[in-house]
């Protein structure tokens, strides 16, 4: 049972989360005692997010994905609600406890883009671009408390990366055309670069955000070239996974960027134990 409630919130991608908070908390300069409790708000919010998705996905995904939980019947629609409902609960009301208002200013919007993208923009054109703005205002999270247009730039680029990952996403069970892979493979070295850019150490401290990036586009950029030689649905869910497991990386970098080598470096050692752990349980 608790394997298929793991797989239900794609326990494993809720590694790429936390790094979101990290990168805005040292982008506003705010990374302290209070950022593993917004951390882990918006872990609560993702897989809430993976909760609802199933549930809302469940008469689609009994065709196109029938080995998920809910339409192999391990576990109810009713149980999937409830618990995408609860841990929404939870995880505003820990960024309320964490942050106060300021918090729950970001806390709340984030939770209904969640819901939004799942109940109604997923299957839409505008699908990317609202799961970009959940990841963007996951980065602004972690500002709250500070300078939070400080951390906009970390914003953009999360939120960019994420555009890339949803926009190959919707293509994973039919397969895609060899155009959409290069499309986001642009993408990705144009995040990559701007990443680079943006930081604001010298000397042997460049180097840590530079490795960082480097890292993250190696791993995903990697995988999006198979996905253009081999745009099927199999090689292209692949490159979904590695956009979500390589997302640490990328946030290391823009945390180490922000004056924060170690944390950063902390963050992107969630990349490998994220793809270990999703060889047992799918991030997607």
């Amino acid at each position: 049972m608790l394997r298929d409630y793991a797989e239900l919130v794609r326990a494993p991608a809720g590694l790429s989360v936390p790094g979101d908070v990290v990168a805005g908390a040292a982008a506003a300069g705010v990374l302290g005692a209070r950022t593993p409790a917004l951390a882990g708000s918006s872990v609560l919010l993702y897989w809430a997010g993976m909760a609802a998705n199933d549930w809302a996905d469940r008469t689609l995904d009994a065709t196109e994905r029938p080995e998920r939980p809910i339409p192999s019947g391990r576990i109810a629609p009713a149980q999937a609600l409830a618990v995408a409902v609860g841990l929404t609960g939870a995880g505003v009301g820990l960024a309320a406890l964490a942050g106060g208002r300021r918090a729950l200013t970001v806390a709340l919007p984030l939770a209904g883009a969640v819901w939004a993208y799942d109940l109604k923009a997923k299957n839409t054109p505008a699908g990317p671009a609202v799961m970009a703005a959940c990841r963007g205002l996951d980065v602004l999270l972690g500002a709250t408390g500070g300078r939070t247009t400080r951390a906009l730039p970390a914003a953009l680029l999360v939120a960019a990366h994420t555009y890339t990952v949803t926009a190959l996403s919707r293509k994973e069970v039919s397969g895609a055309d060899h155009a959409l892979p290069v499309a986001t493979l642009v993408g990705t070295a144009a995040v990559t670069a701007a990443a680079v850019r943006s930081h604001r150490q010298r000397g042997w401290r460049a180097l840590v955000p530079a490795a960082l990036a480097g890292w993250y586009a190696a791993r995903y950029g990697a995988a999006q070239v198979r996905a253009a030689a081999d745009p099927s649905a199999p090689t292209v869910r692949k490159a979904v996974g590695a956009g979500i497991t390589s997302l640490p990386a990328l946030q290391g970098a823009l945390a180490a960027g922000a004056g924060a080598p170690a944390p950063g470096a902390l963050v992107a050692a969630a990349m490998p134990l994220a793809r270990r752990l999703t060889r047992k349980v799918a991030a997607t």
